[in-house]
């Protein structure tokens, strides 16, 4: 269960790198505007400093995830799951804020939470 909780986890910092991605590199882009359903150029250039700032929010709880992982694998458990579980703890919570705070996305709340929210579940499992 820790492998597959490891590999869940691992899944989601991935998705969360490329939210990192869209948020920070590729915010102004008619594809990304269209994603986030920024509607005009104008738009996104105004909220680009806040896309810039949330997409890297999103890349560091993805390296705590990394780093965690990395660890874990190098014999430090307690370090490793800490920061593993508070990578993904952190992105599922997010995921719960915008499902409730806007249920009309509640399909991107639930890409963002799922998968972290399985790899903690596996991860306690297997250190149960």
């Amino acid at each position: 269960m820790i492998i597959a909780g490891l590999v869940l986890t691992g899944i989601a910092a991935l998705i969360h790198v490329y939210i990192f991605y869209l948020e920070s590199i590729s915010w102004t882009s008619e594809k990304t505007r269209k994603v986030f359903g920024v509607r005009t150029a104008e738009e996104a250039e105004i909220t680009k400093p806040l896309a810039f700032n949330q997409g890297f929010y999103n890349l560091f709880l993805a390296i705590a995830i990394g780093v965690g992982t990395v660890l874990w694998a190098r014999g430090c458990t307690s370090v490793g799951a800490t920061l593993v579980f508070t990578g993904a703890g952190s992105m599922v919570a997010a995921g719960l804020v915008l499902l409730i705070s806007s249920p009309d996305k509640a399909s991107a709340a639930l890409k963002q939470l799922v998968p972290p929210l399985l790899g903690i579940i596996a991860l306690a499992a297997g250190l149960l």
